[in-house]
């Protein structure tokens, strides 16, 4: 048995026994309320936490979960850590990055599911830009907000494509106006998640035919997207509850996987003005881009594999030059994660 066999085999057995060992919230008691930041606003991306809240999979579990929209994973990261909320949802990079800077914290965040098993970061540009390959963007201005994440991971990428990190220029400028002014030309690329980013820009006037996109895991970036926050205060307080919310998150994810239509029809009655269509093609995108990957069909969802978050880990704060790494332990913790058998896809 190698020594990362023997570690994975001593953690899933600690993992078991741990789950054995955490309580059930009593259908008596008066239900936990859990507040709960997300990464952004309302939209198919976010179908799973609410139609697990429509369905009433939270307060089956004994829980009051309030959901508030949030401007980027930074954000919601470092609300978490100023103790306003109990978990939250946000990019795992951004937790490497927290850690590492130093920043002070309240209550330490930490990954308890991971869902994103890919990062959903990449660089989108015009086809008449002559950009055929990362290395084309060499001398181009990219545009994008200082606290997206394909911006902040671009030395990464960069890194990875053997381009100098500064081979760019950045225009810094609001989400809303990023792919209107890629279509308007203001920029010769952007960086975002995809593919709702294509999705944007075609709702912004342009052709799907008239748009490139290079997705950083299709260019040698394996990293993980966002997971599941919560606190180390919630956690210690409420250990309970945490595995409650994953069982019943795991419940709707699954679900809105299999029907992502009902999905977006339940995000539609919480934000009437979405386009349900657009919608649909965001989520079914997201899933089958980053969700249902050949890992998590053959371990099931939520699972993250220390070796190699801590391979992302030592990528991450070298591309982020950060003052000091967090371990694979600290970032994420498995202890409340729902059963395999209960986290395998159909």
């Amino acid at each position: 048995m190698t020594l990362f066999s023997r570690r994975r085999w001593l953690a899933q057995t600690s993992l078991a026994a741990a789950s054995m060992a955490l309580p059930t919230l009593g259908r008596a008691q008066s239900p936990v309320k859990i507040k709960f930041q997300m990464d952004w606003r309302v939209d198919g991306q976010s179908a799973p936490f609410y139609y697990s809240l429509a369905k009433g999979y939270f307060e089956k579990e004994g829980l009051d979960v309030s959901f508030d929209v949030g401007a980027g994973s930074a954000m919601a990261v470092n609300r978490l850590a100023s103790g306003s909320y109990d978990m939250g949802y946000g990019d795992v990079n951004a937790l490497i990055e927290f850690f590492g800077s130093g920043a002070p914290a309240v209550a330490r965040p930490q990954a308890v599911y991971q869902t994103l098993d890919q990062t959903p970061a990449g660089v989108m540009v015009l086809t008449k830009s002559g950009v055929t390959a990362p290395a084309g963007l060499a001398g181009k201005t990219l545009g994008a907000p200082v606290f997206d994440a394909g911006r902040k991971l671009w030395p990464l990428f960069a890194k990875v494509q053997g381009l100098p990190v500064d081979a760019v220029k950045w225009q810094s400028m609001d989400p809303g106006l990023r792919e209107v002014m890629l279509v308007r030309g203001d920029v010769d690329g952007v960086t975002g998640f995809q593919p709702s980013g294509l999705i944007s820009a075609i709702a912004a006037g342009a052709k799907e035919e008239d748009l490139r996109v290079f997705l950083y895991k299709d260019f040698g970036v394996n990293v993980y997207g966002n997971a599941i926050l919560a606190t180390s205060k919630f956690i210690a307080e409420q250990p309970q509850a945490v595995a409650a919310f994953l069982r019943a998150y795991n419940k709707g994810l699954k679900e809105v996987i299999a029907n992502p239509e009902e999905g977006v029809a339940i995000v539609r009655q919480r934000e009437p003005l979405v386009n349900a269509a657009v919608e649909v093609r965001r989520l079914k995108g997201l899933i089958d881009v980053c969700i249902v990957s050949p890992t998590t069909r053959a371990q099931g969802l939520g699972e993250a594999d220390m070796a190699r978050l801590e391979k992302q880990i030592d990528d991450v704060s070298t591309a982020f030059n950060l003052k000091s790494k967090p371990t694979a332990a600290t970032l994420f913790n498995p202890a409340f994660l729902p059963s395999k058998r209960d986290r395998m896809l159909a």
